[in-house]
């Protein structure tokens, strides 16, 4: 649910303060006020999404001192300053340095209230297109971490946090979730991004073979065994180390990643010799490794040198509102790919996306975009739909029809509250009732970021 655009409000005379609030307010913002700068500092960052309004003549931290602490935070936030001493050459330095309007008091109501609503518009537009501009840096990097929802923002942030912090990190969920894009992600945003991403999936590899792979050989190792082979573990010195699956590592390989891990050396098979290297290991497991009932002959010991840092993805169906955004992503990329046209969003394909369980999450709902615009998205994919979707009840049938088209009503008015409440014809507070009933964001439909069709 879209909420009303935020305003900060700062002036510290109370009246002042509690007055131009509620003309604010019954202008449809929400506005938070403070009688001091600092405490409205604390509410400020670069993801804030509304509008400052500040007097300048105050005590401790005055107006143009938070104008310069907030343009720090972000130059694109907009500032409104007031004053009730009509200091022109105050005025005009401040405009100069970047504050969005300048307002002498006594103002009219009227005055302000449209000075915030343009700003409150610009801010929209830079906070929309900072979120195409990482769309389309993922699209570059061919790593589609694409979503909108809180918990894919959360999960973004994280990942920043931690990539260049050198600690292994185990990373969860689902097949096809996309652990191995988290892994990816974790590699570039990190200061081992200019050395190798090694990837080896556990599962794939018998055990006679795996701790060839991973730790090397010398010659005559094994029968076989004919020349040296530098293993994984060692060639990912330096870069970053992908374990795939790791639940399915057979026991004694276990043993000797355990002795890796706690030594940072590594000797491969043939050879007393021990080889120092500069290891960071991204592990991936598609079960709860901190559940003994789970975990099954994976060693607890293993799991706690591992878990450092623990990063669980969300699945697809706990993200509902991200898989149109993937879904035309992904069409866009299926589309160059096999130098087609996307096909217009039908009925059934929107009714699919939005009731089908996505066991196979995001792969599976790429596979589903490149069906799409090859035209063989069809029958097969109304066959392994969601058993409940065939069997609603009318009242879950009629929910389902309520949404759809308040979602149509948003997109054909580009997200606009006003124009799509005088097209369905209901009051405001029903509207913004039935958006949170149905999990719907408003902000998702806004022009230019509305969702494919």
């Amino acid at each position: 649910m879209s909420n009303p655009t935020p305003v900060i409000l700062v002036d510290d005379d109370a009246d002042l303060l509690k007055a131009t609030a509620q003309t604010i307010e019954l202008a449809g913002f929400a506005v938070s006020r403070f009688s001091k700068a600092s405490d409205a500092l604390v509410r400020i960052d670069d993801s804030f999404a509304g509008v400052i309004v500040s007097d300048i003549r105050m005590p401790e931290i005055d107006g143009l001192q938070l104008f310069d602490r907030v343009r720090k935070l972000d130059p694109d936030l907009p500032v409104i300053l007031m004053t009730g001493h009509g200091d022109i050459p105050m005025a005009v330095k401040a405009m100069q340095d970047g504050a969005y309007d300048f307002i002498t008091k006594p103002f009219p109501a009227d005055r302000l209230v449209q000075a915030i609503r343009r700003a409150a518009e610009k801010r929209r537009l830079i906070l929309e297109n900072r979120t195409l501009r990482d769309v389309a840096e993922q699209a570059r990097d061919d790593l589609p971490l694409i979503g909108q929802t809180v918990a894919m923002e959360r999960l973004r942030r994280t990942l920043r946090q931690i990539a260049d912090t050198d600690v292994d990190v185990l990373v969860t969920g689902e097949t096809g979730s996309g652990k191995e894009v988290v892994a990816n992600l974790i590699h570039r945003w990190s200061r081992r991004s200019k050395g190798s991403f090694v990837a080896l999936n556990c599962g794939a590899l018998p055990e006679t073979i795996i701790e060839s792979e991973l730790f090397g050989h010398e010659p005559g190792a094994f029968t076989g065994a004919q020349k040296k082979r530098v293993g994984r573990i060692e060639y990912s010195s330096g870069g970053t180390l992908f374990l795939d699956e790791i639940e399915s590592m057979p026991p004694a390989t276990q043993i000797h990643m355990l002795r890796v891990l706690e030594a940072r050396e590594v000797a491969p098979l043939g050879t007393n010799e021990t080889r120092p290297i500069d290891l960071r290991v991204v592990a991936a497991a598609k079960v709860d490794l901190g559940d003994p009932s789970q975990r099954g002959a994976f060693r607890e010991d293993l799991y706690y040198r591992l878990n450092v840092v623990t990063i669980s993805i969300p699945p697809l169906r706990e993200r509902r509102d991200d898989i149109l955004l993937l879904f035309g992503f992904f069409c866009e990329r299926a589309a160059k790919r096999f130098n087609r046209q996307t096909p217009a969003l039908s009925s059934f394909t929107r009714q699919h996306l939005e009731t089908h369980h996505w066991p196979g999450n995001v792969r599976e709902l790429s596979h589903f975009a490149e069906r799409f615009v090859l035209g063989l998205a069809g029958e097969d994919d109304r066959a392994t739909a969601s058993p409940e979707a065939a069997t609603l009840t009318l009242p879950r049938r009629l929910n389902q029809h309520e949404a759809e088209i308040l979602r149509e009503t948003l997109a054909s008015n580009g997200g606009d509250v006003r124009r799509t409440i005088e097209a369905l014809g209901i009051p405001r507070k029903t509207f913004y009732d039935k958006l949170q009933r149905h999990g719907i964001e408003r902000a998702s439909f806004d022009q230019g970021i509305k969702p494919t069709r």
